[in-house]
């Protein structure tokens, strides 16, 4: 029965909604069901776990290892350069395998111990031998990390294990994962719940909801912030983990990138608010530098997308299945990967965030549809906005098993738009989606579906 049934049992619900241990989080992830899908998989090889610098990488994986395995030997291959100097020389997996075994004076037994190379981009040759391990040893369970295994891989000659590795990506908690960590797992299933029943929420519970959206927006997705909020439930501090966050990034691209390549990445990267702000939000290189064009800083956009910590979202010239090949390779829009990182970048004052009622803020606007995208990206869904020839816009175009669905972004209460009417009537749309503040239904084939719920889609 749904709490929503019971009076006494709304109020019972908000109460203990309302008690967290402060002590210690553990990060629940949703990307650990994929990591034990892997392990039972028949057809398993080594993986491949690609994500931005402090997602979390090392930690869910680590935990996996102690959860599933008798023993997890860990190299970090940034500091392992006595490893990265034998694979030069030796790439047989039994003879790697015999080489850490001495090393760390551990037995690697196939299936009972988990290999887990971290920062694997830093050695070449390791990321090749993958494809050795695939061939030749496969019961051995091997996982590798890379943060920026993507810009590695462009930038050198790497020997990318193409066919012989699995891979999985990783991103920023969700905003179901942040009600996890604030052990607030039952509204999180009651969220889920109401999503699908498209069920009205009590309103207590839609205003609670919302508050942790507020909060969620602030903080982030970042696990180091997280803990940090868990903990002190202070915005403040936070800012500083965050900022360390930024120095980290900023340090990468210097460290991967010449020094002309690396200052238009950073005015690329720092440009984005400036980007968002804007009233159709389409990147434009003017805004980076007056005279800024596609072969000056096209580099450099790419850079910031295989780091992770930029998404791409491209204009769709039609609304047709497969949406893929409709795709505006020139125009798109670019958002920041970490809505809590965009929240610090823009300096936009909190308050204006947290207060309940309606606020006249046109970058607020913005911010949700960053929000959005971080999430659909989460889900692993393509980023499409759609723009007629006129000035209609839908901010986001989903091909889900329905078929083609326009989800519109509303920062508020306030919902009226023309644009989601035109694009249903004209590529006869099953239904749309609008994502907003207001509460669960559906009425004149709208999904209505709280920010809190995105997740859900």
């Amino acid at each position: 029965m749904l709490l929503s049934s019971k009076k006494s049992n709304l109020f019972d619900f908000l109460e203990l909604i309302g008690k967290f241990v402060v002590n210690f989080v553990f990060m629940k992830r949703k990307v650990t069901q994929s990591l034990i899908d892997w392990k039972n998989s028949p057809r398993r090889m080594p993986l491949i776990i690609n994500g931005a610098r402090q997602v979390g990488k090392t930690y869910i994986i680590e935990e996996f290892g102690k959860e599933h395995y008798e023993n997890v030997v860990y190299m970090n291959m940034e500091i392992e350069t006595n490893l990265c100097q034998f694979i030069e020389t030796e790439m047989s997996p039994k003879k790697i395998i015999q080489y850490i075994e001495a090393v760390k004076m551990m037995e690697i037994k196939p299936g009972k111990t988990l290999i887990f190379f971290d920062e694997i981009q830093v050695c070449e040759r390791a990321l090749t031998s993958l494809k050795y391990f695939s061939e030749q040893m496969p019961e051995h369970h091997v996982i590798a990390a890379g943060s920026l295994l993507g810009v590695a891989i462009n930038r050198e000659k790497y020997s990318f294990p193409v066919g012989k590795v699995d891979e999985i990506n990783m991103y920023p908690l969700d905003f179901e994962e942040f009600l996890w960590a604030m052990n607030m797992g039952k509204l999180a299933e009651e969220i889920r719940l109401h999503y699908s029943g498209n069920e009205v929420f009590p309103e207590a519970l839609h205003n609670v909801a919302l508050e942790m959206y507020y909060k969620y927006f602030i903080t982030g997705g970042m696990p180091a912030v997280i803990v940090a909020f868990v903990d002190s439930e202070s915005f403040v501090k936070i800012q500083t983990i965050q900022n360390n966050i930024l120095n980290e990034y900023v340090a990468d691209m210097a460290k991967y990138a010449d020094s002309s390549t690396s200052i238009k990445i950073r005015a690329c990267y720092n440009s984005i608010p400036a980007q968002l702000a804007k009233e159709n939000a389409k990147f434009q290189y003017k805004v980076v530098q007056r005279g800024g064009t596609a072969s000056i800083f096209g580099e450099a956009i790419e850079w910031i997308i295989l780091a992770g910590i930029a998404l791409k979202c491209q204009r769709l010239e039609h609304g047709f299945v497969p949406i893929n090949a409709y795709a505006d390779l020139i125009n798109f829009k670019l958002y920041m990967a970490d809505i809590g990182i965009l929240t610090l970048r823009s300096k936009l004052p909190l308050q204006t965030i947290l207060l309940p009622v309606e606020v006249d803020n046109t970058f607020l606007g913005a911010m949700t549809e960053n929000y959005v995208a971080q999430v659909f990206a989460t889900k692993g869904y393509d980023l499409f906005y759609w723009q007629s020839d006129g000035k209609a816009e839908v901010d986001f175009v989903l091909q889900l098993e329905d078929g083609v669905i326009p989800v519109e972004i509303k920062k508020g209460f306030r919902t009226r738009s023309r644009s989601l009417g035109i694009f249903i009537e004209k590529y006869k749309t099953p239904y749309a989606i609008r994502i907003s503040k207001k509460n669960f239904g559906f009425e004149n084939n709208i999904k209505s579906v709280p920010l809190y719920a995105a997740h859900c889609i």
